[in-house]
């Protein structure tokens, strides 16, 4: 499933970057060139002309080998301003709730980026700095969207719940469909409290997009020229989505669809909505392995050293094995695992790697009714004896799980999407440049000029 703002969604390869220059041109270099202009007020902040420059090449180097696909230049340069606006105000909202990132936060960040492109950090700099643009910018770049990322997750936090009443009406419901469909998509979005004018304008476009479509422009150009989606000049790919994260008023368009096939424009609470299925798969069983063991853990303490306690599982081992004592009665009397402990030790049936990575490695190593020596893990000393394994069918948990998962995503993308549209509708933005208006808004004093 795609997520929106998802961190390692956004944080994309250097070439894919849109780095933002916010300083004026120094001293020296005001005499060989121009001085930067605003190009919009965003609020309390403002849009720079390098900014919106450095923006649109990092697009243009990103579609370097197939530059057929971007719109003309003029519709471009008014997307990605559109896109920078939109990431203003939410890094000023964010801002105004208190929410922060740390160096370490963008260091991390820039080390996923990296491992992403198969490169170091230094390397990933200096393809950064080869490509014309600032690291520094880079960063700051990183830091907004880790930023954005925590606003989002501020504004669906407490918006959205799931009960078990939602995912029995999903599952029971004739409408249900399972599997997962690679999409894309167009939106032509309406402004908050959108008016017949902004409806006809908004329908307008969509006419336009399919009659594009219909006369052979590929989807993805398509969306890339047409659609107002944050994702647009991404393709307006959606990636893998399960049937039931898709609204159901798609959901019943998508069902009837062949690899392919593109939708006619669909009316949605946002705006207007044109999908085209890429690829479909079927859902399967989802059966996994499972194990039944048993442990006694040793616990170091004020009272007892590591030695001590690594000396005490090594008696309990030999009195197991070589005694032949009751595992369970000394679970019981001698291991401080809390939860397992009143049992004899017993963990119950569970997948390999549900008790952490060290158990699970000498877990895999065991054969049913084998004991295993005394091992160390970051708690204490363990005893660990395998007692059987299953093969089990989980596809009904997993589908709840997953149903579950669909139904915070679409209400969290709603929330979000809704949150966005209200936003931009109340924000104060003065285009201060005429060609960078978009000729299908009318101008509107306390919000847009």
């Amino acid at each position: 499933m795609k997520q929106p703002f998802s961190l390692f969604l956004l944080a994309i390869a250097a070439a894919t970057a849109l780095p933002t220059h916010a300083q004026l041109l120094s001293p020296a270099a005001q005499g060989n060139q121009s001085l930067d202009r605003i190009v919009a007020v965003v609020d309390e902040g403002v849009i720079l002309q390098s900014e919106l420059d450095d923006a649109v090449r990092s697009v243009q180097q990103q579609y370097a080998s197939n530059p057929g696909q971007l719109p003309p230049l003029d519709v471009l340069r008014r997307q990605v301003l559109d896109r920078l606006i939109l990431m203003k105000l939410q890094v000023q909202r964010a801002d105004d709730q208190g929410i922060r990132v740390s160096d370490a936060d963008v260091d991390q960040a820039v080390n996923a980026v990296a491992q992403q492109n198969h490169m170091t950090p230094d390397q990933l700099r200096a393809a950064v700095e080869q490509s014309g643009s600032s690291f520094v910018a880079f960063r700051r770049q990183l830091s907004d969207q880790l930023v954005v990322q925590r606003l989002h997750d501020s504004v669906v936090h407490d918006q959205v719940t799931i009960t078990d009443s939602e995912i029995n009406n999903m599952l029971n419901s004739p409408s249900y469909k399972a599997g997962e469909v690679h999409l894309a998509h167009i939106q032509i979005s309406l402004p908050s409290g959108a008016n017949a004018g902004d409806i006809k304008a908004a329908q307008d476009k969509a006419t336009q997009a399919m009659d594009a479509i219909k006369g052979g422009m590929d989807f993805h150009a398509a969306a890339i020229r047409y659609s107002d989606a944050q994702d647009a000049l991404d393709g307006g790919d959606l990636g893998w989505r399960r049937m039931d994260e898709i609204p159901p008023a798609f959901a019943d368009a998508v069902g009837g669809m062949k690899p392919g096939d593109v939708t006619p424009a669909m009316r949605g609470p946002t705006g207007f909505h044109i999908l085209k299925l890429i690829e479909q798969r079927a859902p399967s069983r989802q059966v996994v392995q499972e194990f039944h063991a048993r442990q006694i853990l040793i616990r170091p303490s004020e009272l007892l050293t590591q030695e001590q306690a690594h000396q005490k599982a090594e008696d309990l081992y030999n009195r197991i094995v070589n005694k032949h004592e009751d595992f369970a009665a000394l679970a019981k009397e001698n291991s401080k695992d809390d939860t397992t402990a009143n049992n004899g030790g017993d963990m119950g049936w569970f997948q390999q790697n549900d008790w952490g990575t060290t158990i699970s490695q000498h877990l895999a190593e065991l054969k049913d009714d084998q004991v295993s020596q005394p091992f160390q893990s970051e708690v204490g000393w363990h005893i660990l004896q395998r007692l059987g394994t299953r093969q089990s069918d989980r596809t009904d948990e997993m589908e709840r799980n997953q149903a579950r998962q669909a139904i915070g995503n679409r209400k969290a993308e709603q929330a979000y999407e809704d949150y966005l549209r209200e936003m931009r509708s109340s924000a104060y933005v003065n285009i201060l440049v005429p060609e960078l208006r978009d000729p299908n808004e009318q101008q509107q004093g306390n919000k847009s000029s």
